[in-house]
């Protein structure tokens, strides 16, 4: 009897190789015995195509060997004589096999053989079981045969054999071992699978994967403990995720790879050194090496039931015959029979064991190789997967060759500027198995794909592609991008590198040039020189004895530093400063009162107040010799001319003039400065402007001081105080400087627009000079002698004749331009001349006005061409009609400025204005003003120009534009409980006015004859509603109060008012009636709505003489009154409530009447 695999390899068509294996390509599972590598308890479950370990492990340790005779696979004697295939994980079976062969001195004959074989079949079968539950301690030549490629033995699966790895054809001669190939297994149903994440795995390309779950950690250690080292990757669809178990097969992509684990490396299992003695989880890191493609068919979340078939010898004979080769090998073992009668033999004697029902057939659906990993569900992922095969191809396909061209085309370009590609690529050449790339294409495309950085997405679609010429163009196209940012990244630094050795080499000639002027004595040290420079600057000034000091110890420590220092250039920029201050440099100045007064004429009509007291000012500083220790602030609304007042003034004296606006300034170092530890530190605004007019004397005008904020950084409001405070600003303390200033020879000018939003220190410290806004005959001048010439000029019609009548004026300012300022009547103006102008080129148009030629480089020296930069605009095949541009207009950038090139031409020559015909004449009348600035904003100037009905009187507001109203004041009662409803945008104030007024007209309502008793309650039954029409303006203040209460009077008692009355005046509750503000805008209000009588308090007497012309008051008669009883009486004159309250509300003296023919 012998030995069945020896008598089967000794077939004909046997041959043996020596195993080589490819870090790139899968090895050849037909130079292996991956059947023979598979321990006893999973070949049970394989096909009848992988025969049983366990059957082939007995035959081949038949008895009836002789010690002397050597076997096939694995069986040498070591030099003590014993087995050296022989391992702790051999089974049961084997050991008695092992046994007879050992005491055997001769072969059998064939029939004892067959007997024999038959025996052993039988014992197979029933030994089949025990060795199943064994399974995890299998043979270590079946372990050893799994082992992926060189890392078998650093897997962790216990194997010890050397069958793992084996020499080259050339290595030394055999000393009783034979050589083995490590097999992978061709078909493996269900794999532990294992998601990855950011890109997937390509077949040939190691990867290392980090694991932190217990229970995969077990799994995969238990894989390596059964010799199975082989799992599923597959790339998770969230990159965000990171998971080690897969719970739905929609949570990875379906097409993985099938990878075997070369070595792992865990970490500590516990780490007792952390706070509070708790341990760090468990972590293990697996290089996986993938052998080709997978796809998923189903998520194993359930144990499948257990399939004990048994096998069928002439499986195992077949299983066994189909993995030798074909060449012939000759057998060593004497009196061994042939393949054909062996396989003959056992043949005959499975089918008659298959005939009588020994034996039952093979299962068609094979067991699950992982079944030992089934206890683990569900904290592991097992998955049933499928290979995938490449679609059929043609090699000489000009196609799949050209792809291949040009990606190997595509590798040298990127070879050539990244070194990394290079390696990666000399490496891929050396490690693959084929001399000529071209006949692998699908290994050149997951090579691509594998090395490049592309997206996520396009590396997956490349692992799905069974198509070789669609996975060679995603490739190629992956790899074209790769090499376009290799591009882009190599000119980055290209530019930067050029730029560097640019500026090193320009340092480099400067300090050689320094160097040689230095020998030669053409120049001295740079810093000598600016040392020279700053003593030649400070001795032409006159600094105080304490800003010489620090001079020259900032002078000796700049001499001591070295330029390339950072203290040299803080040093040097405050000495810059420090000899640019004029310490001791004024100008002269001029006090002549009639220069003054000349100057202030000439730029400003009107204000008669503010020139006279500019000119006492200055004919205090002309006595004095000097005005400091003056500081005016000029109060007024916009568009007064309180910013050119200032400019007046410094021209009248013959000052410099600086201005900077404080309006919405926050932080105190735009006043005082910075420190000069700050990065960028400079002074505050005062050195600034010392600076800037070169002199200790100037005009600073301080523009909206009343608009000063306040930030974390402080308070500029309380930072002024000490520059305009004349005690304090003799030694202004900057904080750059560090040392004092002299601001005392500053005449500092201020600006705002109301009084009210300044703080009551710095408004203390300052001289208010109060400019009001212009009446309209001021108006009517400063348009005529000042706006229309200067608008005229600034549209291009300083020669046209073009004339504007006065009477179109006037109507400008009454309908128009109601503001105290004169600001937007110079707007209208000038639209006016805009419209004029653009009719002017209508009207006479190119014929006429003919456009110069434009300058090119043969005309004119200056001329030259830059980069066009002209709006994006679509094609022309591309306007809509909802553009509004039309198909056949020149796109802009075609246009006769802009060259093909996109180029376009630019010149420092000004255009020449053009010339109009001397005949062009264009006349501004009162009929055609509407077609020049459109309708009028104000229609008319009161609401009621007949008497209104009972309950509405006749007041007088000030605008929040400068400007005065004439407003209606409305009042109506109403069915209800007594309530006061007030409307029309009303403030807080006004508010206040109307319930002072009803509660005094409710204590005197028995005396006004509203109630027929004293103790009769009024309004108990009754609501009323206060109106003040223009509701979209907001009205606010004390001066209606008098007013409100007539309404009030007028309405309880019937009488109406008379429409040519109007009054203005603040009360108290017991009917005092107080002064108020703005009556001249007011009394100009009231003017041009023809009112004939003003009620005013008659506090306001002085101001009213004083500051409204005797034009504004032409027609008007005054009543200055004291009380509402006053009022009353007036408004009310030679009515029946009049005649009746004589004996019950008599007044207790005449108001005073002044009347202005």
């Amino acid at each position: 009897m012998i030995p069945v695999r020896s008598a089967i390899r000794s077939g004909p068509y046997r041959r043996c190789r020596p195993s080589t294996l490819s870090p790139l390509s899968t090895p050849s599972p037909r130079a292996s015995l991956s059947t023979v590598a598979r321990p006893l308890g999973t070949a049970q479950a394989a096909p009848s195509s992988r025969a049983l370990p366990l059957a082939i492990r007995s035959l081949h340790s038949t008895s009836l060997l002789g010690k002397d005779n050597k076997r096939w696979v694995n069986s040498a004697e070591s030099p003590n004589g014993k087995n050296a295939e022989d391992g702790e994980g051999s089974s049961e079976v084997s050991e008695t096999t092992e046994k007879a062969v050992d005491g055997a001195e001769e072969a059998e004959s064939s029939k004892a053989a067959e007997k024999r074989a038959n025996a052993q079949i039988d014992a197979a079968g029933e030994a089949s079981a025990e060795v199943k539950a064994s399974a995890s301690g299998s043979s270590s030549s079946a372990s050893s045969s799994s082992a992926p490629p060189a890392a078998a033995s650093s897997a962790g699966s216990g194997s010890g054999s050397d069958s793992s790895s084996s020499p080259s054809p050339d290595s030394t001669p055999k000393t009783g071992k034979e050589i083995a190939k490590p097999s992978i297994p061709e078909f493996y149903p269900q794999v532990l699978a294992l998601p990855i994440t950011r890109r997937p795995l390509f077949p040939g390309f190691y990867k290392a994967v980090t694991i932190t779950s217990p229970s995969v950690i077990k799994a995969i250690r238990e894989l390596l403990a059964h010799g199975q080292p082989y799992i599923g990757a597959f790339l998770l669809k969230d990159s965000a995720s990171d998971s080690d178990v897969i719970t739905s097969m929609d949570q990875v992509h379906p097409v993985g790879v099938f990878a075997q684990i070369t070595s792992v490396f865990g970490s500590a299992e516990a780490n007792k050194g952390g706070e509070g003695g708790e341990s760090k989880p468990e972590t293990l890191t697996a290089v996986l090496y993938p052998h080709r493609r997978i796809r998923i068919d189903e998520l194993v979340t359930q144990i499948p039931a257990p399939s004990g078939e048994p096998l069928k010898l002439a499986d195992v004979v077949d299983a066994v015959h189909r993995q030798e080769t074909e060449e012939d090998v000759p057998s060593f073992e004497k009196g061994v029979p042939s393949v054909e009668e062996v396989k003959e033999d056992l043949g005959s004697a499975a089918e008659s064991k298959e005939q009588s029902g020994e034996l039952s057939e093979t299962p068609s659906n094979p067991p699950s190789p992982v079944a030992f990993l089934h206890g683990l569900l569900p904290n592991i992922s097992l998955t049933n997967v499928s290979n995938m095969t490449i679609e059929p191809y043609k090699k000489d396909s000009q196609t799949v060759r050209a792809i291949m061209s040009e990606l190997i085309s595509v590798f040298k370009d990127i070879a050539q500027l990244q070194p990394i590609f290079r390696e990666q690529i000399t490496s891929f050449t050396m490690s693959n198995s084929t001399a000529n790339v071209f006949d692998e294409p699908d290994k050149l495309a997951d090579f691509a794909a594998a090395v490049s950085t592309g997206d996520v997405h396009d590396l997956q679609s490349v692992l799905e592609s069974m198509s070789v010429e669609d996975r060679l163009q995603q490739s190629l196209l992956i790899l074209k991008k790769e090499l376009i940012n290799a591009q882009l990244q190599n000119k980055i630094s290209r530019d930067v590198e050029s730029k560097i050795q640019k500026r090193q080499r320009e340092y480099y000639l400067m300090e050689q040039l320094k160097g040689i002027k230095k020998e030669l004595g053409m120049e001295s040290d740079g810093k000598d020189k600016l040392v020279e420079r700053f003593k030649e600057k400070a001795s032409k000034l006159a600094m105080p004895e304490g800003v010489r000091k620090v001079f020259d110890e900032e002078i000796n420590k700049l001499m001591h530093l070295e330029p390339a220092a950072s203290e040299f250039n803080v040093t040097r920029n405050y000495l810059d400063w420090l000899t640019q201050v004029p310490w001791g440099v004024h100008s002269p100045e001029n006090f002549d009162i009639n220069h003054a007064i000349k100057v202030l004429d000439e730029d400003h009509y009107g204000l008669k107040d503010v020139k006279d007291r500019i000119l006492e000012f200055l004919a205090v500083g002309k006595l004095r010799g000097t005005v400091e220790g003056k500081i005016i602030c000029l109060a007024g609304p916009p568009g007064v001319g309180k910013t050119s007042i200032g400019k007046s003034i410094a021209r009248a004296l013959g000052r410099q003039f600086y201005r900077f606006s404080v309006g919405g300034l926050h932080d105190v170092a735009e006043i005082k400065g910075h420190r000069r530890t700050y990065v960028g530190a400079m002074p505050g605004k005062p050195i600034q402007a010392l600076k800037k007019v070169a002199t200790e004397n100037p005009l600073i005008l301080i523009d909206e001081v009343d608009k000063i904020g306040r930030g974390h950084n402080g308070d500029p409001a309380s930072a002024l105080l000490e520059m305009l405070d004349p005690e304090q600003n003799s030694s202004f303390l900057d904080h750059y400087m560090d040392v004092p200033v002299d601001l005392s020879r500053v005449l500092f000018v201020c600006t705002a627009n109301v009084l009210d939003t300044i703080p009551a220190p710095l408004l203390d410290r300052m001289e208010v000079l109060e400019v009001s806004g212009y009446v309209s005959a001021e108006k009517m001048n400063i348009a005529e002698r000042y706006l229309s010439p200067q608008s005229k000029e600034s549209s291009g019609l300083k020669d046209v004749n073009i004339e504007l009548e006065p009477a179109a004026i006037q109507d400008l300012i009454r309908y128009y331009c109601r503001e105290s300022g004169v600001r937007n009547l110079k707007k209208q103006i000038e639209k006016i001349y805009r419209k004029a102008a653009f009719k002017i080129v209508s009207d006479l148009g190119e014929l006429g006005l003919p456009e110069p030629e434009a300058p090119t480089p043969s005309t004119a020296a200056d001329v030259r061409t830059v980069d066009s930069q002209l709006p994006d605009t679509k094609p022309t095949d591309e306007l809509l009609p909802a553009d509004g541009v039309s198909p056949t207009v020149k796109p802009a950038a075609e246009s006769d400025a802009t060259d093909k090139d996109g180029k376009t031409t630019v010149t420092t020559t000004p255009r020449a204005p053009l010339k109009i015909p001397e005949t062009v004449t264009v006349r501004v009348t009162q009929e055609n003003l509407r077609d020049y600035v459109g309708p009028p904003i104000y229609h008319k100037d009161r609401l009621y120009t007949s008497a209104p009905p009972a309950g509405v009187s006749t007041g007088l507001g000030y605008l929040g534009n400068g400007s005065g109203a004439v407003m209606p004041i409305e009042v109506t009662s109403m069915p209800g409980k007594g309530g006061l409803q007030l409307t029309g945008k009303l403030g807080e104030v006004i508010r206040e006015s109307a319930q002072i007024a009803l509660s005094w007209v409710k204590s005197n309502s028995y005396a006004l004859g509203v109630t027929k008793s004293e103790a009769e309650m009024m309004l108990n039954d009754r609501d009323l509603h206060l109106h003040m029409p223009e509701g979209a303006i907001g009205k606010e203040g004390p001066s209606a109060g008098t007013a409100i209460l007539t309404a009030f009077v007028s309405l309880f008692t019937k009488t109406k008012v008379d429409p040519d009355v109007a009054m203005t005046g603040e009360i108290s509750l017991l009917g005092q009636v107080l002064p108020v503000g703005g009556l001249k805008e007011k009394i100009l209000a009231a003017h041009r709505a023809g009112i004939k009588k003003l009620i005013v308090p008659a506090a306001c007497k002085s101001d009213i003489d004083e500051n409204v012309p005797d034009s504004v008051k032409s027609g008007i008669e005054f009543v200055f009154v004291e009380e509402v009883r006053q009022v009353i009486h007036e408004v009310f004159k030679g009515s029946e409530s009049a005649k009746r309250w004589l004996e019950t509300l008599p007044a207790e003296k005449e108001p005073e009447r002044v009347s202005v023919p």
